[in-house]
């Protein structure tokens, strides 16, 4: 039976505010609905026609709230050249001159000695755990039906060496309050035994029994929804040109020359962030990193427990009767085009991967989105101009820390952060 809640039953503020939330992905929406569990006026914009549009419409899916592992890495500066020459098929680096990428790249490069990697690592550990209970919470207190589940997920290595490498971090992070079994081939398939056709190839897997999967369109929507009932105001189909701070308040100004004033404005555009805030005289260290999705049905072994391959860098996650395999990681790409070249690779990767988890001769979509990437691989999460707070640089994990940032972006709205 679905929960009956009304907006504003959990305020934690004395003082209501009214705020604006640019962006309407599963960050945006989880910002959005917890402020207005939290008794402010909340207004939604959004330049498509419907919440979920974007970067949030077909990701991978994963609630990866122990997989945290900070893109810089030793592991990852090792490969540089590899990556430079474009030899990876599952990491491509689109090298520009613009003084933003530039700066950007530095810090990426300074964030991959092993002390950041560690730092970062579990920062977004942090995060996701809470997290995890931040969108339980919003599931429960809203009743929204999002294809919410806990399979499980396992992560395959296919290298003793990458497999220590990954037991040293994780060790770090069941300190952290993670919950992680180490495994070698015969206990993968134990756990998921569509993986038997793979044993030979598997040196060892991590595995962590509580991980989650969700649809997070349809959480879009649900929370859309669930805005909408309570009262919320929104502007779908419109675009925000600017901020405007020279007023008393703050004020979005939309390309048809609207102004939407309020008390503060969060921007969670994802890469598009960037644009808003130079305009604001602010520099954020965000570059996009473009990802692939197909969805297909399952096939004749397709596992229900969510993988990870760590050497090709695809993940599998069982949504109802559909498969969700997403992958590739393009930085600097900034167009959202289906590149039928780079698609192919995904597809192919994922063969090798996992032959029998779809039906890779009945894909029924495929889709391309912008991950905004940070150099440390945690978001940004503050106010960078008055009355204006930015939420956004969640790279790989935007769907895995969308709750959790929310509620620090309440803390900052209420004066706590």
């Amino acid at each position: 039976m679905r929960a009956e809640f009304r907006l504003g039953e959990n305020r934690l503020t004395a003082r209501p505010q009214d705020v604006v939330v640019i962006g309407a992905g599963v960050v945006g929406m989880a910002t959005a609905l917890t402020l207005a569990d939290r008794g402010h006026r909340v207004t939604v914009i959004d330049g498509a026609a419907e919440a979920g549009r974007g970067t949030s419409f077909a990701n991978g899916a994963q609630l990866s709230y122990a997989y945290t592992d900070a893109l810089a890495s030793p592991t990852t500066l090792a490969q540089m050249p590899r990556l430079l020459l474009a030899r990876d098929p599952a990491l491509r680096l689109h090298p520009s001159l613009d003084p933003d990428f530039l700066r950007w790249g530095l810090a990426f490069l300074k964030n991959g000695s092993a002390a950041h990697f560690r730092r970062n690592t579990l920062e977004g550990l942090a995060l996701a755990i809470q997290s995890r209970r931040a969108l339980h919470a919003l599931a429960r207190r809203h009743g929204l039906d999002f294809a919410h589940g806990t399979p499980g997920k396992i992560i395959l290595y296919r290298s003793a060496r990458s497999f220590a490498a990954a037991r040293a971090i994780s060790a770090d992070k069941i300190a952290g309050g993670a919950e992680q079994a180490f495994l070698d081939a015969d206990g993968a398939v134990a756990v998921e035994p569509m993986l038997a056709a793979i044993r030979p190839q598997i040196a060892g897997a991590i595995h962590t029994a509580n991980e989650e999967v969700g649809d997070p369109y349809r959480f879009c929507t649900a929370v859309q929804a669930a805005l909408a009932a309570g009262g919320s105001t929104s502007h779908y189909a419109t675009q925000v040109a600017h901020i405007d701070v020279d007023g008393p308040l703050p004020a979005a100004v939309t390309a048809a020359g609207t102004r939407i004033a309020a008390d503060r404005i969060i921007l969670c555009t994802g890469a598009d962030t960037v644009t808003l805030a130079r305009r604001l005289g602010v520099r954020l260290p965000i570059q996009p990193m473009k990802g692939y999705s197909i969805t297909a049905p399952p096939g004749a072994a397709a596992p229900r427990v969510s993988i990870t391959d760590a050497a090709n860098r695809v993940v599998f996650a069982r949504l109802g009767d559909r498969m969700r395999i997403a992958g590739l990681a393009d930085l600097g790409r900034r167009d959202t085009n289906v590149e039928p070249a780079r698609l192919a690779a995904l597809i192919a990767s994922a063969r090798a991967a996992l032959p029998g988890a779809a039906d890779y001769d009945a894909i029924e979509s495929s889709w391309a989105g912008l991950r905004p990437m940070t150099p440390d691989s945690l978001p940004i999460i503050r106010t960078i101009a008055p009355g204006v707070i930015a939420n956004t640089g969640h790279g790989a994990l935007g769907w895995t820390y969308a709750a959790g940032s929310a509620e620090r972006v309440a803390a900052i709205v209420e004066g706590e952060g």
